[in-house]
């Protein structure tokens, strides 16, 4: 049984080599991954935009384009949302003040 972000991941695989007249996944994924990145961050500022008007609905609406977005860069890099899933897992249990300590080696 695949969950909706499974069946995004595979629809974003399936619709990166199309036409780029026809899909927005391909069209966006020609114009290369800084062009892609940079959307990735469009969606990230407005979710904060919403999170900071406190429009909680907005926020479920941009936050879902912050996660396409992600997934379509992710797919880019040949990276899924399962080395998300992997990444959130091994820190699982962490404190996230050491976790982060971690990754700075402070």
């Amino acid at each position: 049984m695949t969950d909706a972000l499974d069946r995004l991941e595979e629809t974003i695989r399936a619709r990166r080599m199309a036409d780029p007249e026809s899909s927005y996944v391909a069209k966006l994924t020609a114009r290369g991954r800084a062009k892609i990145a940079q959307k990735l961050g469009e969606e990230a500022v407005e979710t904060v935009i919403a999170a900071m008007a406190d429009d909680r609905a907005e926020v479920v609406k941009e936050g879902a384009d912050l996660v396409f977005h992600l997934a379509v860069l992710l797919a880019d890099m040949g990276l899924s949302l399962d080395d998300i899933r992997a990444e959130l897992e091994r820190r699982e249990g962490l404190s996230g003040l050491a976790e982060k300590a971690a990754r700075s080696g402070s």
